[in-house]
């Protein structure tokens, strides 16, 4: 299976780069689903239905999100009706918009889960992403064996940490959020 996976579409520069290239990606390298984060699509902060619903038409098939999701109320409601297609980060408290993870079904059948956690480090107060992800994988484990977790963190450590901490038990975790590329060496 060829997963892509887009980090931050920031503002409508990210989102004219997606509209414009995932089509051609998708064809060229025979992709079978495409994630992307869109925690700040809109306006370069935060994400509403309308940025949301273009990054879907343009070919992501899945959008994950982080502390940012909360930044333009509209989205409130449309987290909890479009949860299949837009998560946001599962250790946030119960009772908030959305759901944290979600399974997305790739053109074969195929059935894929998708994970979106919140890093704490230089970040909001959320429960702990380890702890919440476990959960979340072994949910996720019932319905599908191939499992992408989106750590959306400041701190490449944190990232590397969840890696480590997640080996053997996903297909893959990717960092997201420092809107650079996570390379430290």
């Amino acid at each position: 299976m060829k997963i892509l996976i887009i980090g931050d579409v920031v503002g409508n520069p990210g989102r004219e780069a997606v509209r414009a290239l995932v089509p051609t990606l998708r064809r060229r390298h025979k992709l079978d689903l495409v994630i992307a984060n869109c925690e700040n699509a809109a306006g370069g902060v935060g994400v509403t239905p309308k940025t949301a619903e273009e990054l879907l038409r343009s070919g992501c098939d899945f959008l994950t999100s982080g502390q940012h999701v909360w930044r333009h109320k509209e989205i409130l409601p449309y987290l909890d009706e479009k949860s299949d297609r837009l998560i946001r980060p599962a250790n946030y408290p119960h009772g908030v918009a959305g759901v944290g993870a979600g399974v997305v079904e790739a053109p074969d059948g195929t059935l894929v889960g998708v994970v979106n956690l919140l890093g704490r480090v230089f970040l909001d107060n959320v429960d702990c992403p380890f702890r919440v992800g476990l959960k979340e994988i072994e949910r996720l484990q019932k319905k599908t064996s191939i499992i992408v977790v989106d750590v959306h963190a400041e701190a490449t450590s944190e990232k590397i940490a969840m890696g480590w901490y997640l080996d053997g038990k996903v297909s893959a975790v990717v960092g997201t959020h420092t809107h650079i590329q996570t390379a430290d060496e």
